[in-house]
């Protein structure tokens, strides 16, 4: 046996015009609907935004003591 449709036959609902529209204060009928999920949803890892925040974090450091270093002169002709 197959499955019901999840729309109901346009030629038997009751109201229903023609193109498919409705008279004022009626309400169509209701479809079938899937909504939701089927399953709980993993958590992302915390570990990939806290490495990007290291990797961050130190090239900041690296760029900050270059421009400490030419600064004092420690680098010339770089």
């Amino acid at each position: 046996m197959t499955a019901e449709p999840p729309d109901p036959d346009p030629r038997r609902t009751p109201d229903l015009e023609a193109g498919g529209g409705v008279p004022p204060g009626s309400t169509p009928p209701d479809s079938a609907q899937t909504s939701g999920l089927s399953h709980p949803q993993p958590m992302p890892s915390k570990a990939m935004p806290v490495l990007w925040l290291v990797l961050t974090g130190v090239l900041v450091l690296m760029v900050a003591a270059l421009v400490v270093a030419l600064a004092l002169g420690w680098l010339r002709g770089v």
